[in-house]
């Protein structure tokens, strides 16, 4: 029964040192989580940048294209008009030259 006694022992505090290990791992310090959430921070702060440029380049383009439609209407109207004139000019009949 030696041998038992010492098996169950050696059983014994090999168990306690394996609780006390996986008991101590899974528990993290103050500043290794503060670390954590500064690196997560700093990369959403960096999208975030990213994401406000886009949007204000999406926006410059917006206005952009915006003024060239009001162009193309203004145009398209001022050749609306141009239209008639045009028209009544090649309605005139031709006068031969002088000379």
């Amino acid at each position: 029964m030696p041998i038992l006694k010492n098996r169950t022992a050696t059983v014994g505090a090999a168990l306690v040192v394996t609780l006390g290990a996986m008991s101590l791992s899974g528990c993290a310090t103050r500043s290794y989580v503060d670390e954590q959430i500064a690196a997560v921070n700093g990369r959403i702060s960096a999208v975030d940048a990213k994401a406000n440029d886009a949007l204000a380049r999406a926006d410059a383009a917006n206005a952009a294209a915006q003024q060239a439609a009001t162009d193309a209407r203004t145009a398209n109207q001022r050749i609306d008009q141009l239209g008639g004139r045009v028209d009544a000019l090649e309605a005139r009949p031709v006068r031969a030259p002088r000379g």
